[in-house]
């Protein structure tokens, strides 16, 4: 099995499904539970084991051109131009830690999720999250500039928020430049909490804040 998708309660085979969802930017509580994305979590819900080949599963977003823009799994083929992503949006003024080698490694791991968001061949963002057994780590989320305040940066999020809660988890945490503020307010209305400033986070020069989103109580409580 190639990992399994979420639809309203059901799971189905992900090789088997091509999903068109349409994902309001702030959803009311009574239509969350039909406008949340079809999430993949390919290590937890696929007995860890990485599929031979990289299923399909597509999410239309609603966005307002003619063609669409797609939420999908991130291929290998597509590592050097996410890491460069990384590099000019992310990690600029700092050193380049996530190469195209190490971001084609993030691709492989069965127990990180990178999705992208693309339009035919041309990448509008990506995201990645590592899952452990009860906390994951959004490790990176980058849109083109060109691209932002469009949903995509949400829908990239939601799908791996979904695909957490699927998986059981219980904590999500990430780290930002905290000389980003654009991206500390996109994350707290996605009701992300500051929990810690770290200085020298990043290259020993640029401050960090620490955040979190509680999925559900921990065991025992």
């Amino acid at each position: 099995m190639w990992g399994r998708a979420v639809i309203d309660k059901r799971t189905v085979p992900v090789d088997h499904v091509v999903i068109r969802d349409k994902i309001p930017d702030s959803p009311s509580p009574a239509t969350q539970a039909s406008s949340r994305p079809t999430t993949w979590c390919r290590g937890r819900l696929a007995a860890k084991r990485r599929p031979a080949l990289p299923p399909t599963i597509e999410t239309a977003l609603p966005v307002n051109e003619p063609r669409a823009v797609v939420l999908r799994p991130a291929r290998l083929d597509e590592a050097r131009a996410m890491a460069e992503m990384s590099r000019d949006l992310i990690e600029f003024g700092l050193g380049w830690r996530y190469t195209p080698a190490r971001m084609a490694t993030l691709i492989r791991d069965t127990e990180t999720t990178a999705v992208v968001a693309c339009d035919g061949p041309r990448l509008h963002g990506f995201a990645a999250m590592h899952f452990g057994d009860e906390k994951a780590h959004l490790l990176l989320l980058c849109v083109q500039p060109s691209q932002q305040r469009r949903g995509i940066g949400r829908c990239l999020t939601e799908w791996l928020l979904e695909s957490a809660r699927v998986a059981g988890i219980i904590t999500i945490a990430l780290e930002l430049r905290a000389d980003n503020p654009a991206a500390l307010a996109f994350y707290r209305r996605l009701g992300f909490i500051e929990t810690q400033l770290v200085p020298g986070y990043y290259s020993g020069h640029v401050a960090a804040r620490r955040m979190q989103m509680p999925l559900r109580p921990a065991s025992g409580i």
